[in-house]
This record gives structure tokens, sequence and C-alpha cells, in this order.
């Protein structure tokens, strides 16, 4: 599993950061996402995938 950002959607919104902190976090200079963790154990599935679910901008998804 990856974690794949589009940055050209990103909004900085921050909702990916309140649900997976350890796997996000925001670029102060540009206040859009960044992937701390891009290839996440299958343990962090859960966390992971409501992250991505949590983006109203679409900019995150999960591929295998």
């Amino acid at each position: 599993m990856r974690i794949e950002l589009d940055l050209e959607l990103c909004l900085g919104y921050g909702n990916c950061i309140a649900e997976a902190p350890e796997h996000f976090d925001l670029d102060e200079e540009t206040n859009k996402a960044i992937v701390l963790i891009e290839e996440p154990s299958a343990d962090d599935r859960d966390v992971v995938e409501a992250a991505v679910r949590s983006c109203p901008a679409v900019a995150l998804r999960l591929a295998e």
C-alpha cells in the first residue's frame, strides 16, 4: 500500500493530519499536506483509509 498525494488538489484543510498525524503533516510554506510515511504498514490501513476519506479536496488516494 502506498499513499499518493496530489499537491495540485490539496487545499491544506488538514483533515488527514487530524485522522493520522503520524502519517501526515502540513508544510508551513505551501500550506499543503506532506506524506510522512509513503508506504505504511498493513496494521495502519484503517487509519490511513480514514485519512484518505476525510480529505474534502480528494487529494489523497491509496495505491496497492
